[in-house]
């Protein structure tokens, strides 16, 4: 899809998601009798705006979000301002925002789910690798061995694999039959918990091909491909049984380069055929003197889940984002720059999510914006809703007493101004990351 595109829909999804935040301060703060003076779309300067009833609805220059004006918002004399509104009432305003984001970003993370999906599937699932002091290395599975059934249950793709082996219970022992060498046979395993991972695993990887033998001083010999490899995609066109292998090699221009993908270990390993001519091997079962073992009756289908699971998987992403959020603290110190971004790095990992994974991403890309926005906001941090709802909290157990004017304002501007370099520290990284054409490797 065109980069151009892309970067209009991120923006018409940052405008809607921000607008709709405010829009939630704006419906609570009127039915609070909050006198709201200013509604605008966009950010100044003004290109005009409508007079209804005592609120100015306006649109501005700046299409990146919108913004609520209420009357003296931080001077509890003003009548009818929002300073002057109970302390329930106040949290309730300001945690309107932040509501809303997350309400939408579980529409929109549903929705999400509810598309159709492209998948692998195949008569079993081959393994690519297997980790050492492993359940499966103990239970004696090797690279290149087809997992066919678990508990009886047929194995079509690597999402059964997951599935059947984290419904497992604490403890209890599995039965796996697999093929090895077009022989059939079955062993036992007690599934581990991984907390990294949040669910139970056997130790292995999964793939849909491996190299079983690499011919001497063949094209592949000479690129590195070693037995054991598992080839991922061939000049950017996945593959996954050797009908798409061929297809690959077949719209390879002659004299064109061929880049190979591979997975070697847990690692991918980028590796150059040169140019060659493809004639006579190269569109048979080898690949230039490289011979595979494949999973049998291995094709794409379209699989689409029912609305309860897909508003169900919403509803978990969600829930579970803090838990995601505090794994990825060690991510934020290794690599701050790209853990946290503003807009533009925002944008950028939305062209790439959308350019890798196709158009359907941009509605998996907006609910996590939607997110988020309002994991952000309610940080307890002023001038951020989370800071607005730690005040007003305070006072609400202090029954209705206020703190102290001075401490509030003195906790405001700090808060900004704090606010204020994250923000432009954030911004330079973001650009900073674009003039050196860093990306986040999607």
């Amino acid at each position: 899809m065109n980069i151009a595109i892309i970067i209009i829909l991120f923006i018409v999804t940052l405008f809607g998601v921000i607008t709709l935040h405010e829009l939630g301060h704006f419906i609570t703060a009127k039915r609070a009798g909050v006198k709201v003076e200013e509604f605008g779309f966009g950010f100044p300067p003004r290109l005009f705006g409508i007079k209804r009833g005592e609120t100015l609805y306006s649109v501005n220059a700046i299409p990146l979000g919108a913004f609520v004006k209420s009357a003296g918002e931080n001077d509890p004399t003003v009548p009818r301002s929002l300073a002057s509104k109970g302390p329930w009432s106040r949290l309730a305003i300001y945690a309107a925002g932040p509501l809303v984001n997350v309400f939408l970003a579980f529409i929109l993370l549903s929705a999400f789910f509810t598309l159709p999906v492209t998948m692998v599937a195949g008569n079993g699932v081959m393994v690519h690798s297997v980790v050492e002091d492993s359940p499966a290395k103990e239970a004696g599975i090797e690279p290149g061995d087809v997992i066919l059934e678990v508990n009886g249950n047929p194995v079509y793709g690597w999402e059964d694999i997951r599935n059947m082996v984290d419904s497992s219970k604490e403890g209890e022992e599995i039965t796996l039959r697999l093929q090895r060498d077009g022989n059939s046979y079955e062993t036992s395993l007690k599934p581990k918990f991984n907390s990294d991972l949040g669910r139970r695993v056997i130790g292995i990887l999964l793939c849909w091909n491996i190299v079983s033998q690499v011919k001497e001083n063949s094209p592949a010999d000479k690129a590195g491909i070693l037995p054991g490899d598992t080839i991922l995609g061939i000049n950017g066109q996945a593959i996954y049984n050797s009908e798409s292998m061929s297809e690959a090699l077949a719209s390879v221009g002659e004299g064109q380069e061929v880049t190979l993908v591979l997975l070697r270990g847990q690692e991918e390993v980028l590796t150059n055929l040169g140019s060659v001519s493809y004639e006579s091997e190269a569109k048979q079962s080898t690949l230039l003197g490289a011979e595979l073992k494949w999973v049998d009756g291995t094709h794409i289908e379209q699989v689409q889940l029912p609305v309860w699971k897909a508003t169900y998987l919403g509803a978990s992403y969600i829930i579970h984002m803090p838990q995601l959020l505090l794994a990825s603290i060690p991510l934020i110190k290794e690599q701050p720059d790209k853990a946290l971004v503003g807009p533009i790095g925002a944008g950028q990992l939305t062209v790439e999510a959308v350019r890798s994974f196709g158009f359907s991403n941009m509605l998996f890309m907006a609910g996590i914006i939607s997110l988020g926005i309002a994991l952000f906001n309610l940080f307890p941090f002023p001038p951020l809703d989370g800071g607005g709802m730690l005040v007003a909290l305070i006072e609400g157990i202090k029954h209705g007493k206020r703190l102290s004017p001075r401490a509030v304002r003195l906790a405001y501007t700090i808060g900004t101004t704090l606010l204020i370099a994250l923000v432009v520290l954030i911004t330079f990284n973001d650009i900073l990351r674009l003039i050196r054409g860093g990306s986040f490797g999607l």
